[in-house]
C-alpha cells in the first residue's frame, strides 16, 4: 500500500523551528511561518520558534538544547544552508549529527531540480538524527520550505503513511543508547 493508512492512528509529534539568519526576526519571518502553518496544519505540534545568527556556537548550542530535551521530537531549521561564508547549519549538523539521512537532501534537491533546473546545486539541504531526534535543514526560501515540507516531511512526519515513515521508527532511535 503506498499513501496513507486509515486503519492507522494519526500521531503529533513536537517539532523545533529554528531559523538561521542575520536580518530575520519574528516578525518578518516568512520561512519560518509558512512551515509553522504547514506544522500546525498537518495536526502536528510547534514545541517552539527560535531565531538564531548565523554563528556556528549559537546555532550549536540552540541545537544540542533542543535535542536534549526529551519532549523535542524533531527539528526543522530554514536558512544557512546555501555555500557564502555565512552559510553555517550544514557545518553545525556535520558535528552533531549521529546519522545522517542522505536520502532526505537528495531527494530534496531531485524535487528543487524541476522547479529552479540547476540552481539547486547551490542547496545543501540534509537531515539526521540525533539523540532520538530527527534534524533537517531546509533553505532559508519560502518556496524550498513548502517543497520540503508538502512534498517529504509531511509524508514522512505521518505515522499512517506507507510503506514506511520515519515516525514509527522513533521508539528505536535510541536502541544503541541501551548497549552502551
Amino acid at each position: 500500500m503506498l499513501g496513507i493508512d486509515k486503519d492507522r492512528a494519526f500521531k503529533a509529534v513536537n517539532i523545533a523551528l529554528l531559523t538561521v539568519s542575520d536580518t530575520r526576526s519574528l516578525e518578518n519571518d516568512k520561512s519560518g511561518s509558512t512551515l509553522q502553518e504547514r506544522i500546525l496544519k498537518a495536526g502536528h505540534k510547534v514545541y517552539d520558534r527560535f531565531i538564531v545568527k548565523d554563528d556556528i556556537i549559537k546555532i550549536k548550542n540552540i541545537l544540542v538544547e533542543l535535542i536534549n530535551n526529551r519532549e523535542v521530537d524533531v527539528v526543522i531549521t530554514t536558512g544557512g544552508t546555501g555555500i557564502t561564508g555565512r552559510d553555517l547549519t550544514p557545518e553545525v549538523f556535520n558535528e552533531i549529527l549521529e546519522k545522517e539521512i542522505p536520502g532526505f537532501g537528495e531527494l530534496f534537491r531531485w524535487l528543487s531540480y524541476k522547479k529552479i533546473a540547476t540552481s539547486t546545486i547551490q542547496s545543501r539541504a540534509m537531515a539526521g538524527v540525533t539523540k532520538g531526534t530527527y534534524l533537517f535543514s531546509l533553505p532559508g526560501s519560502v518556496g524550498a520550505c513548502k517543497d520540503a515540507w508538502d512534498d517529504i516531511l509531511v509524508h514522512q512526519l505521518d505515522y499512517r503513511h506507507r510503506p514506511c515513515n520515519l515516525v514509527e521508527l522513533m521508539p528505536r532511535l535510541r536502541e544503541h543508547e541501551e548497549d552502551v
